[in-house]
């Protein structure tokens, strides 16, 4: 599908500007009556489903997309971390958002597929949601995330995360749920991103961001997956229609490997170009959407130490700062706050802490998955 270059209008979800855009729906989209609701899920009881929290129908026709499911993405709501842990606070919580979503930011329904609460209560968002985990198949194209909105299940998490991190029940009841989606959508645990990974936000917050390895291998665990069988690297995978911090990770890259771009995190035309020539030139497989897939990563990341210097060592330290290593600045130059940072990050995701980037270590610092982070 042609889009335009800014087709995806980037408004803010939420009052406090920690949110996302408009649905971006990529591929073919399924219409089914929006007022529709299926019964309330025999599968996942657990879940509370829109007529049960007391749902306004959509205000237009809900899309299924054709699209296959290929991560889920997490966010905290940049809401009050409240006390009320209870069921009716949850249930109020679902109808203050759908009416924050449709009446403010003009949406059709609520914008996440799900919405877990402080008390660990788990929530349908937008219609059918639960129907289309049910079934396992082509899920509800949301509003969550721009240009991943028909690829990815959006979780959002009650609560604000950026110095504080979510209570245990949350904790407990989004592994449960992420769980089942994996099961569901025949996704892994490597396969769980956060918000920020794929668009310009504070969101999912950088304490709670900081559990992710954690939270995946929770989720490992109840699969019933060994950690053996994960990957070596599951990258996150930029395309076309993804503006991020990671893109402008690409740009610096792209840039130091000779394809002149603007390190803006705007995944352009002029990058969608760089990108084809540069897998060109090593032998990549070229997408029209110009995706960075693990072969452009680890073909376009060089290793790092101490003595590094230029572009690539300032992509590094403008992600590790985006990231919460406040030390840090995009100087260029491999100095003494960046090696702490590499080694502290390193640390996190079971890597060894010797302050070498190689591709696991640039793999993390863009949001990705280690196999070492499942292995603790």
């Amino acid at each position: 599908m042609t889009r335009h270059e800014h087709e995806v209008e980037r408004r803010t979800l939420f009052k406090v500007g920690l949110g996302t855009a408009v649905a971006a729906v990529v591929g073919t989209e399924l219409a089914l009556p929006g007022a529709a609701q299926a019964a309330p899920s025999a599968e996942f009881p657990w879940i509370i489903d829109c007529d049960s929290w007391g749902a306004r129908p959509p205000s237009s026709t809900i899309q299924i997309t054709g699209n296959t499911t290929n991560k889920i993405i997490l966010h905290h709501m940049a809401f009050p971390n409240v006390t009320d842990y209870s069921r009716d606070h949850a249930l109020q919580l679902a109808r203050d958002c759908q009416d924050l979503h449709m009446d403010t930011n003009g949406w059709a329904d609520t914008g996440q597929h799900f919405t877990v609460s402080r008390g660990g209560y788990v929530l349908e968002g937008r219609h059918r949601s639960l129907e289309t985990l049910d079934a396992g198949e082509h899920q509800v194209v949301a509003a969550h995330c721009p240009g991943e909105n028909g690829n990815a299940i959006g979780i959002e998490n009650e609560g604000t995360y950026i110095t504080e991190t979510p209570p245990k029940a949350l904790l407990d009841s989004l592994v449960k749920l992420c769980v089942a989606v994996c099961r569901q959508f025949r996704l892994n645990a490597w396969d769980i991103f956060g918000h920020w990974d794929f668009t310009v936000t504070d969101c999912p917050g950088i304490a709670f961001y900081a559990q992710f390895p954690m939270v995946r291998t929770r989720v490992l665990h109840q699969l019933g997956v060994p950690a053996s069988a994960a990957p070596k690297r599951r990258w996150p995978d930029i395309w076309r229609f993804v503006d991020s911090p990671v893109v402008q990770v690409g740009q610096y890259l792209l840039d130091a490997a000779g394809y002149a771009l603007t390190p803006d995190g705007v995944f352009g035309y002029d990058m969608n170009d760089a990108v084809a020539a540069f897998q060109t030139s090593r032998g990549i497989p070229v997408t029209a959407d110009a995706t960075f897939d693990t072969a452009t990563w680890e073909a376009l990341a060089p290793p790092l130490d101490k003595h590094a210097s230029g572009l690539p060592v300032t992509a590094l330290q403008f992600m590790l700062a985006r990231k919460g290593y406040a030390d840090v600045t995009a100087s260029g130059t491999y100095d003494h706050a960046t090696m702490k940072a590499v080694q502290s990050l390193q640390r996190l995701h079971g890597l060894t802490p010797n302050g070498k980037v190689n591709s696991s270590t640039w793999c993390a610092a863009v949001g990705g998955t280690v196999r070492e982070a499942f292995c603790r």
